[in-house]
């Protein structure tokens, strides 16, 4: 069984590692599989590929990015292009398709970060087509990923039947792989198509309060000031820089 870890976030973003200490941190996790979703951007996952390639490392990078839909937040993966900012979940979801990639919901229900909700995803259910989303996170070793897990697991159970993953969601490289998504085999290819069978296991553990302390006003500041600030004039000058 390979491991991948499937929700990683820079400096580059709102994190606080490099790219190189993320790429250190999962060869020393012994992670097959990584996506680097920076929010709203997808080009710190092509450097980190370019990366892991120049220095041959045993660790595959896909390139993956975390999407602020109206709903909440949604990982588009296997993608090249970001997806447009605030709109629809259903549209985002078939864009991510339209684009080849696949939609997982991370930290799904959770009123501790931007999720997105039940009745949002009991649609997505109800529409049967390209905007129904491809997995769900059912294992992130954070608070905010962990306060509403037994209703998603019983929702994804009784409603979705969709895949089930696990992701770190790790802002520092000290936190990669601390929760992971078991699949049959060991490269990208093969855990896409593991994604598309459902047989996907998450696994891992949950973080303690110092981990959870460790770094957290800094990679606050960046979520809720540096980054919404960039974001916003990005948007009003058309500028990615």
């Amino acid at each position: 069984m390979g491991r991948a870890d499937l929700q990683l976030h820079s400096d580059l973003g709102d994190g606080l590692s490099s790219l190189e200490q993320i790429l250190d941190a999962a060869e020393r996790a012994r992670l097959d599989v990584i996506a680097l979703t920076d929010h709203d951007d997808v080009r710190g996952a092509f450097t980190l590929r370019d990366i892991a390639a120049r220095r041959n490392s045993p660790v595959e990078v896909v390139t993956g990015v975390e999407i602020t839909t109206r709903s909440g937040h949604l990982l588009g993966l296997w993608i090249e292009d970001d997806i447009p900012m605030f709109c629809p979940l259903a549209e985002a979801v078939a864009r991510i398709h339209r684009a080849g990639g696949l939609a997982i919901v991370p930290h799904p229900l959770s009123y501790l970060t931007f999720s997105v909700g039940e009745g949002a995803l009991r649609q997505l259910a109800r529409y049967g087509d390209e905007r129904m989303i491809d997995a769900i996170e059912l294992r992130n070793p954070s608070w905010a990923g962990r306060v509403r897990v037994r209703r998603a697991v019983w929702l994804n159970a009784n409603v979705l039947g969709i895949a089930e993953t696990g992701s770190s969601d790790a802002h520092h490289c000290d936190l990669v792989g601390t929760c992971w998504t078991e699949f049959p085999g060991s490269t990208g290819v093969e855990l896409r198509r593991a994604i598309a069978d459902r047989v996907t296991v998450p696994d891992g553990r949950g973080w303690s309060v110092r981990e959870h302390l460790d770094g957290a006003a800094k990679q606050q500041w960046r979520s809720m000031v540096r980054e919404p600030w960039k974001r916003a004039r990005q948007r009003m000058t058309g500028s990615k820089r």
